[in-house]
């Protein structure tokens, strides 16, 4: 799976979404209601990471002619879109 830029793409996508969803749902009631800020920290800097690592990835399928301009477009959109990558996955699967 990870032998292809879209491959990668793909791998990627996902654990960046599931990274978007812990941030949204679990990290961020527990610094507003469980009082530990620490959480938002962590978990954030993590999905700010795998972020960057997925433009990477479309930007690398773009590169190498796997992904079109307008796919591309739609992925880094669908990025800022709690899961907006799942669909993305499920489109260039």
């Amino acid at each position: 799976m990870l032998n292809t830029p879209i491959g990668r793409l793909r791998f990627i996508g996902t654990v960046e979404a599931i990274s978007f969803l812990v941030l949204l749902l679990i990290a961020m009631p527990l610094k507003y209601w469980g009082d530990i800020p620490e959480v938002v920290t962590y978990v954030g800097m993590a999905h700010g990471v795998l972020f960057v690592l997925y433009l990477l990835a479309i930007l690398n399928a773009l590169i190498v002619r796997k992904l079109s301009f307008l796919m591309s477009v739609v992925a880094v959109i669908a990025a800022f879109i709690p899961l907006g990558p799942f669909f993305v996955d499920r489109k260039i699967r």
